[in-house]
């Protein structure tokens, strides 16, 4: 078994190897005994840990210390992932790494007696289904830590294409310096003979999720990203909630696409309700908690107040441009750049809904979001409050230029 597993392991890792590698693990490191990551589909789970698998064996593809296991594999079925773990470890296996777990019956219950087991061996562990990882995790709540992975920065997707390295900033030294990042970010693309706002708007359209490398044709692109979502609602969640009939994802469905039409909005839940047809309003947060926990949208809370469970949203958006683009009747551009500054922002900050202003950011900072005439009038009298402007290269002083918030990771 073990010979035919580091057989495939080895063509996995010869096939996957990319020359860009992902902010993600010099954030994270996966430095602890046991990592779970979690992810929308196609935000490069797999390339992440195979690239991570490279580093610890130093390129060496026949280094037996690291075993890479696709558990949705038709070689892996069959087989119980606890005696592929013993087997490895008695081989003398130290870094184990299953892809795709959330198809594996039982999984949670498997990686609890593995941990516990095998106190010499590392894991790093990811699925597609965030619904599934988290249903499960409460077993492995003090043993794994759980990194949730997003789609490519605005910086990332610069490198990804373009093959130019910039720096990462932090949002308070953005804040302070953004004229001096900004300035030094253009005259890095006028090296290559690029403008930084023409980017900016190609990347909004397909450039967050890092398989739009594969495709020449935007319509491609984006039915496979509409493929992706499609198979989340019908498959991931049948799987995770059994007690979901035909009906219930079809009226999900038609949630997402009532959401779609008319985000961002302050949900209306009764609208909601007749518009989808759900009878009760309990039942309709449940399915916008499905969504989003899925990684299909995301809700903010009104500021000073967490999101807690089946509690309503204050503003419900996509989950990024791409698939506004992709799936949305209208994209209207201050929607695109509210979405845009949000899913930046939430990588490593509290982002909510303030009573002035667009956004609040980490309970201070205020923001403002708007094409280049944008004046403060709407948020004048707040403190820490800021205007992130489109179609501007440059800002000065409290006014920063929207594709900036791309350099946060």
């Amino acid at each position: 078994m073990l010979d035919q597993l580091f057989i495939l392991h080895r063509n996995i890792l010869d096939m996957t190897d990319r020359p860009f590698h992902r902010y993600f693990i010099k954030k994270y490191g996966l430095e602890n005994r046991f990592s779970i990551i979690t992810g929308q589909r196609g935000v490069g789970k797999t390339t992440a840990i195979i690239q991570y698998i490279l580093e610890f064996t130093h390129k060496d593809v026949l280094n037996k210390k690291a075993l890479y296991v696709p558990v949705d594999h038709f070689k892996v079925a069959g087989h119980a992932i606890y005696d592929i773990a013993e087997t490895f470890v008695n081989h003398g296996g130290k870094l184990l790494c299953l892809d795709e777990i959330h198809k594996y019956p039982g999984w949670s219950a498997e990686l609890k007696s593995i941990y516990d087991s095998f106190p010499d061996l590392k894991l790093i562990v990811s699925g597609s289904s965030a619904l599934e990882i988290h249903k499960g995790s409460h077993d492995l709540s003090r043993r794994a830590i759980i990194h949730k992975m997003t789609g490519l920065s605005f910086r990332e997707f610069i490198e990804m294409r373009h093959g130019i390295k910039l720096s990462v900033y932090d949002l308070e030294s953005l804040l302070s310096d953004h004229e001096v990042y900004s300035r030094d970010i253009i005259k890095e693309l006028e090296k290559k003979d690029m403008k930084v706002l023409p980017l900016f708007n190609t990347y909004l359209r397909h450039g967050y999720f890092p398989y739009f490398m594969e495709f020449a044709d935007e319509r491609a692109y984006f039915t496979i990203l509409e493929q992706g979502l499609r198979t989340t609602i019908e498959s991931d969640l049948l799987s995770i909630y059994p007690r979901l009939s035909g009906v219930s994802v079809k009226k999900i469905k038609l949630l997402l696409s009532a959401i779609a039409s008319s985000a961002p909005f302050t949900p209306d839940m009764k609208r909601l309700k007749n518009m989808v047809e759900i009878g009760d309003e309990r039942t309709l947060k449940t399915y916008l908690k499905y969504l989003e926990d899925a990684g299909v949208i995301t809700c903010l809370p009104k500021s000073g107040r967490s999101i807690r469970k089946l509690e309503k949203p204050e503003k419900i958006y996509l989950n990024n441009t791409n698939q506004a683009f992709a799936i949305s009747n209208r994209t209207e551009t201050g929607s695109i750049r509210e979405l845009f500054f949000a899913r930046m922002l939430m990588e490593s900050n509290t982002v909510e809904i303030p009573p002035k202003g667009d956004f609040q950011v980490n309970g201070r900072d205020i923001f403002e979001i708007g094409g280049k005439g944008k004046t403060f009038r709407q948020i004048k009298d707040q403190p820490d409050s800021y205007l992130a402007l489109d179609n501007i290269e440059q800002g000065m002083n409290a006014k920063i230029p929207l594709w900036l918030f791309g350099f946060l990771y």
